[in-house]
């Protein structure tokens, strides 16, 4: 096994450990911490498939904005967060027997698919950024802005139902 391999397996068990972490703990702190470790796993993967772009737009957004903000409120809140949540057998089955169905068919895709072996990969390629920024303002004009406008209405949403909660 070359580098690169061992690489990939090291963010590959980085990100699948944490982000076990992240839904197994009872603990919301714990969680929210892992999270950074998945996140920044998931970041380093986006690396080896050659996504500089999305790599950092991975840390930027999720690890610098989204988990420290996360981290904040976890930490400045004034109640004790101690949920407790307990199963039932009624929630447990079902739950068991979805995953365990979804399993299957992951399982039976993974095997039954012709994947296609890519030859050596050339490390010394061009940036992705010039690419991406040339299709968002061409090809995908229309969903972009569309987003942006959801995101929009979304924003003056959320602070007028603030706003609201607060004056009553």
């Amino acid at each position: 096994m070359d580098l690169f391999t061992i690489l990939f397996y090291v963010f590959a068990l980085i990100t699948l450990g944490a982000a076990c972490v992240v839904v197994f703990s009872r603990h919301i702190v714990r969680a929210a911490f892992a999270l950074l470790f998945a996140f920044f796993g998931v970041a380093g993967l986006y690396v080896f498939l050659l996504a500089d772009f999305i790599a950092v737009t991975q840390l930027m957004v999720y690890i610098g904005g989204i988990l420290v903000l996360i981290i904040f409120g976890v930490m400045l809140t004034q109640k004790q967060i101690n949920v407790d949540i307990k199963t039932s057998p009624v929630q447990t089955w079902p739950a068991v027997l979805i995953v365990a169905a979804l399993a299957g068919v992951l399982i039976g895709m993974f095997w039954s698919t012709d994947w296609a072996r890519m030859g050596e990969i050339s490390t010394a390629t061009t940036a992705t950024t010039p690419k991406l920024g040339e299709m968002l303002l061409t090809t995908y004009v229309l969903p972009f802005e569309v987003a942006s406008v959801i995101l929009l209405v979304a924003l003056v949403g959320s602070a007028m139902i603030a706003r609201r909660e607060r004056n009553t």
